[in-house]
């Protein structure tokens, strides 16, 4: 499993039959504290992340079989949850 940040989505013309239909986005891998930890990633995303959301992938090919119904795709990652956010705190204004 690693965290990552959602940073974009893509869209493909041509494609693997087994990716047909299925969203593609475009996450960064976090470490500790946030930082990048390696190169941006191309994932399956069942769960309609949007840009900004915090996941959790996965490599375990498992669930990518499970989501496409093929044997052998060529996804190595998939989102398999959303990392909720911490309530950020309102500073109150004085007038």
């Amino acid at each position: 499993m690693q965290p990552a940040r959602v940073i974009g989505h893509t869209r493909a013309t041509v494609k693997h039959e087994s990716l047909q239909g299925r969203r593609l986005v475009l996450v960064q891998p976090t470490g500790v504290g946030e930082k990048p930890d390696g190169a941006p990633l191309l994932v399956l995303d069942e769960l309609g992340c949007r840009v900004g959301d915090r996941v959790m992938l996965t490599s375990e090919t498992g669930p990518i079989r499970e989501m496409t119904g093929f044997e052998t795709c060529p996804a190595r990652w998939s989102v398999q949850g959303l990392i909720d956010e911490p309530a950020k705190k309102k500073k109150n204004k004085k007038k």
